[in-house]
């Protein structure tokens, strides 16, 4: 892409956009910010307007040094950032270009780790909370939190027999030592302790639910059906699967002699969105993963950004991050993955076959998958199927009996419902 597409795009999580040299402790959080997220540029010389003003020539190497010292002196561990110029229709801008560093986490010295850490979310600079600090410091030891040990609970309370239970159905065979192959489980000091993997798969964490709603027309304002699913990551899946098969549309084409019946959205791209959103998700964060169908839109919204600095352009490209990595593998070895960083590219490839609009998103601190819903189908006859009894479902109260307003709302560009679905 032309280097003016990238400025015509506007700001974003890579790029910020200045008619000036900003202050000093601008440049030195957005440089904090860049290393800790996806790394980015600042450019010097483009106004508000996306105008192209230029810097004077004769400053340019008095900024190139002031950038480099403020940089130098406000940012800890050090950032080496490139600062060159690129000429555009006939004017000179300042690139500061930053990369994501290894040594996270960055902060800004004089505030120190705990006040002066910063995190790129959407366009703009985020103080980092105490969780996002101690995953960033997860991210340069290179691990990940599911694959942490949790000392909390005792293995001789938790129903292993779920897990043996899902590799019987695809015939293979486990047992105590498979769980601790796959770093479900972990020996500390001669004791097995359970990793926060296992914990998230048997559905011991709070966070570990799905909230489900079919609302009436394009908005949040009046919804018909609304449920929530908590329990293991097995059940609460297969539990969402039934709600979106019993919501969405079904249409028919004769074959030959025979009908065939097919959902407006393929079922296996919904599965491989809804997977992702589970696989992928963070888990540090007190919200669970929402799942909304619209008359024109079916939407899958997983907490967290993307991992690791990766984009979503990478993403398209096949690139694979893997944020949990024990919970990956686990998944791997249950056959519901085929090949890393191969589900976007698949979903994409089934919708396009199937001429359907898919939207892949990173939203502020959310990732949303979106299919746009096919117009002139007609809700088939079907006969509703039960979520699975070993998952914890419950009806939500109507917005009235709970005193909450509706109304679809945006914050951060990331759309949210109000109260129980605000997490």
């Amino acid at each position: 892409m032309r280097f003016i597409d990238v400025i015509n795009q506007g700001e974003g999580k890579r790029l910020e956009l200045k008619e000036k040299l900003p202050s000093h402790i601008s440049i030195a959080k957005t440089a904090v910010a860049f290393s800790n997220t996806s790394g980015g540029k600042i450019v010097i010389g483009i106004n508000d307007d996306l105008k192209i003003v230029g810097v004077d020539e004769d400053k340019i190497f008095e900024i190139q040094e002031k950038v480099s010292s403020i940089i130098y002196d406000l940012c800890y561990p050090n950032i080496l950032p490139e600062i060159y110029t690129v000429n555009i229709h006939g004017k000179l801008v300042v690139v500061i270009e930053i990369f994501r560093g290894s040594l996270l986490p960055y902060y800004l010295k004089n505030k120190g780790k705990r006040d002066g850490t910063y995190i790129r979310i959407g366009s703009t600079n985020r103080l980092a909370d105490e969780s996002m600090i101690l995953e960033l410091e997860r991210q340069r030891r290179g691990r990940s939190f599911d694959e942490e040990e949790n000392f909390d609970y005792e293995i001789s309370d938790l129903k292993l027999d779920i897990i043996y239970e899902q590799f019987k159905k695809i015939g293979k065979k486990a047992n105590y030592e498979k769980l601790k192959n796959l770093k479900l489980i972990k020996t500390v000091n001669n004791k097995d302790i359970p990793t926060n993997a296992l914990l998230i798969a048997l559905g011991h964490f709070d966070n570990v639910a799905i909230k489900c709603a079919r609302f009436k027309g394009k908005s949040m304002e009046i919804f018909i059906d609304k449920k929530e699913f908590a329990g293991n990551l097995f059940d609460i899946m297969e539990n969402t699967m039934i709600f979106l098969q019993n919501h969405l549309n079904l249409r028919a084409e004769i074959k030959g002699l025979r009908r065939k019946e097919e959902y407006e959205i393929p079922i296996e791209v919904l599965r491989e969105a809804l997977l992702n959103a589970i696989i992928h998700r963070d888990y540090t964060r007190n919200s669970d993963i929402k799942v909304a169908i619209y008359d024109d839109i079916v939407e899958i919204i997983s907490p967290g950004a993307l991992p690791n600095g990766i984009t979503i352009e990478e993403i398209s490209n096949g690139r694979s991050e893997l944020r949990n990595k024990v919970l990956a593998y686990l998944f791997k070895e249950l056959e519901y993955i085929e090949a890393w960083g191969s589900g976007i590219a698949k979903i994409r490839e089934a919708c396009k076959l199937r001429k359907i609009n898919f939207r892949f998103e990173e939203k502020g601190n959310f990732v949303s998958t979106e299919f746009v819903r096919p117009v002139g189908l007609k809700k088939d006859k079907v006969t509703p199927e039960q979520p699975s009894p070993q998952a914890g479902t419950k009806l939500a109260p109507s917005w009235h009996q709970a005193g909450i307003k509706p109304g679809r709302c945006e914050k951060d560009n990331q759309f949210m419902y109000q109260a129980s679905w605000n997490k």
